[in-house]
């Protein structure tokens, strides 16, 4: 892809976080054109990713999002085609390597500098405190960017 299209698709999942998408929503709605699916059933799709799983804190929404769009994207729906998920996991691991060499962690506490354990299961509000304090807008740009270069 150009990179015209890399920009278009990191532009696009850092207006979605910034409009109130968590980071899984905001990558894989980057996509919502390639996917041909709805942003409605994208953003139900991607809604429990958030936060690090259900903000746990775990793997981060963004590769998340990043992984479910691949999965649409790339992925293969046969339950015996053994070659067909051998190579999409390789194609993730890559993906996902790329963005722990970019960021140091594929786990949202660590990105965020946040003690282990997961967090109250409530999201956090969202004011220009939350934007300023978390790197989370240009983690959903360089996850849909990652997988924008790939494809």
């Amino acid at each position: 892809m150009d990179a015209d299209f890399v920009s278009a698709k990191q532009q696009k999942a850092r207006e979605l976080f910034l409009s109130g998408a968590n980071c899984s929503q905001a990558v894989l709605g980057a996509f919502q054109e390639e996917c041909g699916l709805d942003m409605d059933t994208l953003l139900k799709l991607a809604s429990g990713f958030g936060g690090g799983m259900a903000r746990m804190r775990e793997i981060c929404g963004a590769v998340s999002g990043m992984f479910l769009a691949a999965d649409l994207l790339k992925g293969s729906a046969s339950l015996t085609d053994k070659s067909a998920k051998d190579a999409q996991y390789a194609f993730l691991q890559e993906l996902a390597a790329k963005f722990k060499t970019e960021t140091g962690s594929l786990i949202c506490r660590e990105l965020l500098g946040l003690p282990a354990g997961p967090d109250a299961p409530v999201s956090t509000p969202r004011n220009p405190a939350f934007y300023r304090k978390r790197p989370c807008a240009e983690m959903v740009a360089l996850a849909a960017g990652i997988l924008a270069e790939a494809l």
